[in-house]
This record gives structure tokens, sequence and C-alpha cells, in this order.
């Protein structure tokens, strides 16, 4: 079991536009959670394919680099930033952590929190007024 492994070979898959490599990558019944959209959660490698399919297709540029990671037994924890230029010409630029559970050289599940830079101008005081609903 090499749980960097995957990350590696999921990191080169992406970059090489490699949609039947990165597929490789995740166990048949693999499970994603996306905690903070959950509704976004899904099963199954082939959603997998149907995302990056869209994705090398409407970014076809797209760039992924592991930034951090760390393993505890099965679990890697990665850092990630995902940029490139979208076909409408903006800009595409994603960062943030997936929590990968690997067994067999696969994922089998992933805690997903990549998520939009947000390039506004508010500060930490404003994101914090915005989320507690307050107004002054």
């Amino acid at each position: 079991m090499d749980p960097a492994g995957v990350l590696h070979r999921l990191e080169r898959a992406t970059n090489d536009h490699d949609l039947e490599a990165l597929v490789e990558c995740f166990a048949e019944d693999y499970r994603n959670e996306t905690p903070a959209h959950p509704a976004r959660g899904f099963h199954g490698r082939e959603q997998v394919r149907s995302n990056y399919r869209q994705l090398f297709a409407g970014i076809p540029d797209l760039r992924a680099r592991v930034l951090r990671s760390a393993e505890d037994g099965a679990v890697v924890w990665s850092e990630w930033e995902m940029s490139g230029t979208r076909r409408d010409g903006a800009d595409h630029l994603m960062r943030g952590v997936v929590i990968f559970e690997v067994s067999e050289e696969r994922a089998t599940c992933a805690r997903f929190y990549l998520e939009p830079v947000d390039r506004g101008d508010g500060d930490a005081d404003a994101a914090v007024r915005e989320i507690a609903g307050v107004t002054s």
C-alpha cells in the first residue's frame, strides 16, 4: 500500500490529461464526500470519469500541483492547487485539501475541500461579518 504513490499518479495523470490513467487511481466503489457541499458527494469512479472529462474539455491547459501531503497509515492528506484557463478565457484557480483513503493502490474514499479561489476584495473582518450576519 502506497498512499503517496496514488497521489503522485493522480497528479501526473491530471497534468497529462490522461483520463484512463486518472480513473485507474480510483476504486470501482470509490466514495467522494464533500462536507461543505453535501449534495455534490457521489459514489463510483464513473462520476470521476465524467467530472474530469468535463474539466479537461473546459480547461484545456488544466494543471494540478500537490503543494503538501502527509500520510497516516492508509490515509493521505493533500493540499492541491489546480489552475488553467477556461475555454471562455476566464482564469481557473482552485485550492484546498483532499483527504484520501487508499487500499490496493487506489483511492477508496475522499473528503474533498477543493474550492474556487475567491478573488473578492473583502478582508477577514468583512468575511466574518457576512458569515455572522452582522451588518455594521
